[in-house]
């Protein structure tokens, strides 16, 4: 890029040529009236051991220069630079897309092989750190998500409750369900696709059908959609949302760091890691 070419960079070096040649004109008249027994003003009252100062306005040239640098500074910021002016901020993000465009394209139609393999690489660089390379949580200290996706995650998070998601409908508190064989019935039920009648089904219609809806689809987005759980879709949202739990800390939201693919991707790769 010619940053030259820019309409911006050219009136900053005008404006910075200006206030060069002001400043070394005003240097220059100063020295010469030294020189020349010229100097104009009357001097204060105070001296220190017989040099005195004078009471001299700011030079016109400095003064204008000065409030023309404020000026300017003002437009740069708020109206040249934002519109007009070449950023490296700008020139990365133009590369991140041209990145992400053309990643995409590439795996625009991935195999099964292809999606494990990067959902592993993924899952390694960004999960493993807290989660563990064998993804069980590093003995309590985050999430196992050997269980997500599983019915022993659904029991897990009808005892411990869930949080940080954050859906309009708030946080699921722990415990709801108290009764053992009704824990073990509806978790079946939901880590099944809520297919079928029974036990389950009635469970879930007393303690969960009033936030989640009685379709198990989360009420258009009050609640999470129980009918993605065990799919990838699931661990999609989670990766957008975050979540809060576990002594590490809150695990941030991916929104925006990974792509499409690469959600997909990590959700298939964590599903396979409890089966």
């Amino acid at each position: 890029m010619n940053w030259l070419s820019d309409n911006v960079n050219a009136l900053a070096l005008l404006g910075a040529a200006v206030i060069l040649i002001l400043t070394v004109g005003v240097v220059g008249k100063y020295f010469k009236d030294i020189k020349e027994g010229k100097s104009e003003g009357k001097l204060k009252d105070e001296n220190w051991d017989g040099i005195g100062e004078y009471k001299n306005n700011s030079p016109i040239g400095w003064s204008l220069a000065f409030m023309g640098t404020i000026i300017w500074g003002f437009w740069y910021w708020f109206v040249g630079y934002p519109l007009n002016a070449y950023s490296q901020i700008g020139e990365y993000n133009e590369e991140v897309a041209a990145h992400t465009a053309r990643f995409e394209s590439k795996w625009a139609n991935p195999t099964q092989e292809d999606l494990m393999g990067m959902g592993e690489g993924v899952f390694l660089v960004q999960c493993s750190p807290c989660h563990g390379i064998d993804a069980t949580g590093i003995e309590g200290k985050a999430g196992d998500l050997t269980k997500w996706g599983h019915k022993q995650g659904v029991i897990d998070t009808i005892k411990n409750g869930s949080k940080g998601l954050g859906f309009p409908m708030g946080e699921m508190p722990g415990g709801l369900v108290q009764d053992d064989a009704e824990i073990d019935a509806v978790a079946e039920y939901v880590a099944s696709g809520l297919k079928g009648e029974g036990k389950g089904a009635e469970v879930f219609a007393t303690y969960c059908a009033s936030c989640h809806g009685p379709d198990g689809k989360g009420m258009g987005g009050m609640a999470p959609d129980l009918t993605q759980y065990g799919t990838h879709a699931f661990v999609s949202e989670v990766l957008k949302r975050g979540k809060i739990g576990g002594h590490i800390g809150t695990m941030p939201s991916f929104k925006g760091r990974l792509t499409p693919v690469q959600e997909k991707a990590v959700g298939i790769y964590i599903l396979s890691l409890g089966e």
